[in-house]
């Protein structure tokens, strides 16, 4: 049995390493990423930190090696990764953990890391090292936010547990909660912000209002995901 969970995450490790290489260009800027965040957390949610680390590492030499990316491949994605994973089973199993573990190992360990590594291996002038952290945050909470509904949708439909346990990695129970709910709808923000950012890529929309239109999304859905909290709150305090 140990021997068959042992072939399934790898099985599965080198899946989410082949979508990772192939989703990373999606939206790609030199300092943000936010499909490889995407992949970090779901792959330690569902493996666990150590195999997010190597998840996370593999996809990044593969793209140093094959896309020509400088090594922030790396150092924007390694501590996240780990941390991910680390926050994950820290707070028993609570998925918004996981993405704070992300933000936090890439949005600032992995930010800063970068400058150095940048600077005396790249040979890449005019860094300071806060440089990455404000493109960095921005692609874990893009990232996050659509692992956070995509793994919070398979939490609430019992498929996360059932997974955890086919490949032999720690099960939680994340219940549902009206703050989880709260979270879920203002985290749709970050996937109406890809879709119209793919769509405008592809269909040449450089009109100024469809990048106003990609901001607005989801300072809307993080509106109404606000009242949704307060409503049901204030109704379950009467109750």
């Amino acid at each position: 049995m140990k021997h068959t969970n042992t072939i399934l995450k790898l099985v599965f490790l080198a899946m989410l390493i082949a979508v990772g290489v192939v989703i990373s260009p999606i939206l790609r800027v030199e300092g943000m990423c936010p499909m490889a965040h995407l992949i970090n957390i779901v792959c330690s949610v569902l493996l666990g930190p150590w195999y997010s680390l190597l998840c996370a590492t593999l996809i990044g030499v593969i793209r140093m090696a094959t896309m020509g990316i400088p090594p922030i491949a790396l150092t924007g994605a390694i501590f996240g990764a780990f941390l991910s994973g680390v926050f994950y089973r820290l707070s028993k199993g609570k998925i918004i953990f996981a993405v704070l573990g992300e933000i936090i190992g890439t949005g600032i360990i992995g930010a800063i890391a970068s400058y150095p590594v940048m600077t005396l291996l790249w040979g890449k002038e005019g860094l300071s090292w806060l440089f990455y952290v404000p493109s960095f945050i921005c692609g874990t909470l893009i990232g996050g936010s659509i692992a956070y509904v995509f793994l919070r949708k398979m939490a609430a439909s019992g498929m996360l547990a059932q997974m955890q346990k086919k490949l032999g990695s720690l099960s939680y129970h994340d219940k549902t909660s009206i703050l989880s709910d709260s979270l879920t709808i203002a985290a749709l923000g970050a996937i109406l912000w890809v879709v119209i950012k793919v769509a405008a890529g592809v269909f040449s929309l450089t009109e100024p209002v469809w990048n106003v239109l990609s901001y607005l999304a989801p300072a809307a859905t993080i509106a109404v995901g606000l009242i949704y909290y307060i409503v049901k709150k204030a109704k379950t305090s009467n109750e």
